[in-house]
């Protein structure tokens, strides 16, 4: 077992691959960045939304905001053109107890196709068998169907519903999951 943010893995399955993000991809993270379907169930305060410059933004991504272990963010692609269709993220480790959180979007032409369920498990696959996490969390807006269903078909269970500040002008009513 590797300890969590010891490296940038690729995942991969017949499909889909999880793999760093690199400077051709700032063209697709623009389109994902810029599109206010993508973001509407998602906190304002991503990584990626800090930035105008998505060559800067990945640039970023693997230096301190990596080492700090404060986020690992990977490139989903279809493996069928290695095209950059969302991102997958780590967040919110906690060593001491060997937790950790996940996130994922994905550009809106490539909602409903299983993508986002492919990522998931894969990520799950990941921490569980590579690394020495034990409790993996996600959280969601109450209204964001199509994430809920993700994360059941994946065997995360509904723990609560708490609010929280995700960067808008009143707390966020959110599911929280747990695996």
């Amino acid at each position: 077992m590797k300890p969590m943010f010891s490296e940038i893995p690729v995942l991969e399955d017949d499909r889909i691959c999880l793999r760093k993000v690199t400077d051709p991809d700032a063209e697709a993270l623009e389109e994902l960045v810029n599109n206010s379907r993508v973001y509407r169930y998602l906190p304002t305060f991503l990584f990626e939304k800090q930035y105008r410059d998505m060559h800067r933004m990945i640039t970023e991504l693997y230096g301190d905001l990596f080492l700090n272990k404060e986020s690992l963010i990977l490139g989903i692609c279809l493996k069928d053109g290695d095209e950059l269709c969302g991102l997958a993220e780590f967040y919110g480790f906690k060593d001491y107890i060997h937790k950790i959180s996940i996130g994922y979007r994905l550009l809106e032409e490539y909602w409903g196709r299983g993508i986002a369920s492919r990522t998931v498990a894969l990520m799950i696959d990941y921490l569980y068998s590579s690394t020495e996490i034990e409790i993996i969390t996600a959280s969601t807006m109450i209204e964001n169907m199509a994430s809920r269903r993700v994360l059941e078909k994946n065997g995360f269970l509904q723990t609560t519903i708490a609010e929280e500040d995700w960067g808008y002008r009143e707390p966020v009513t959110v599911n929280k999951w747990f695996r």
